[in-house]
């Protein structure tokens, strides 16, 4: 049986035994794959140094669909994102991201999900520095978009009433996005200013211009990013990539 090839994003791997390691997979044409990759420890290992975190190539899987692990025959990498590896906030975006990639993805064939993550990761890697941050903002909204989860920002998320723009926006996480007037009373609902309901819409939307954001309201848009997630994961749970992202510890006073 010849192997399945698929490009391929490495979100994850652990080792199994004394010369293996299991990796967790973003394939292009296949979704979500967790598969074996045999010997990859040894030191002459065929893998060598690809299945590194985020490292992007072509998988050649034996598969079999009646199970979870599949076997990883061979990783052709294209690309081992050193630039990610080297810079904590560049590497901290691109980990939420692939964690993102990883909880919600499919296990199918998604290729607009991973066209999104491989370029934004590319982004990521090459964008100036002062643009990072927005970026990774950006980047995290657009992919849980595409992901059948973008946040309702012209009509309510209850009832679908109209939301008039340029003006302060009631936004509920656990609705999934902006309420109207009727709907928004109660806890849990946070109220954008007009500012930074325009600003959320920037970042959300692909084709808007970047907003420029201080770290006061870098950080408030990563927190409502981060409830957002958190209130719409299927299984829940903890994810540490975006918290960590979301913190920001290596820059505290």
């Amino acid at each position: 049986m010849a192997p399945i090839t698929t490009p391929a994003i490495i979100l994850g791997a652990l080792r199994y035994g004394d010369t293996s390691k299991i990796v967790r997979l973003a394939t292009r044409d296949l979704g979500i794959r967790s598969a074996l990759a045999k010997g990859a420890l040894r030191p002459r290992s065929r893998f060598g140094a690809s299945l590194q975190l985020l490292s992007e190539g072509v998988a050649h899987l034996y598969l079999k669909e009646t199970r979870d692990l599949q076997t990883l025959a061979a990783f052709d990498l294209t690309s081992l994102r050193v630039g990610l590896a080297g810079d904590l906030p560049r590497f901290a975006a691109a980990a939420a991201l692939g964690e993102v990639a990883w909880r919600l993805s499919p296990a199918e064939s998604h290729p607009d999900s991973y066209d999104l993550l491989s370029g934004a990761l590319t982004v990521l890697e090459t964008a100036p520095t002062e643009a990072v941050e927005v970026l990774g903002l950006r980047m995290l909204w657009r992919l849980v978009s595409v992901l059948g989860f973008a946040p309702a920002l012209d009509r309510c998320a209850r009832d679908g009433a109209p939301l008039p723009p340029d003006v302060p926006l009631r936004f509920s996480a656990a609705e999934g996005g902006g309420l109207c007037p009727r709907c928004g009373e109660g806890q849990g609902v946070a109220t954008l200013s007009a500012a930074d309901r325009r600003d959320l819409e920037a970042l959300v939307r692909a084709d808007a211009e970047l907003p420029t954001l201080d770290e006061r309201h870098a950080a408030s848009h990563r927190r409502l990013f981060a409830r957002f997630l958190r209130y719409h994961l299927a299984e829940g749970g903890a994810m540490p990539a975006v918290a960590f992202w979301e913190d920001r510890p290596w820059a505290s006073p």
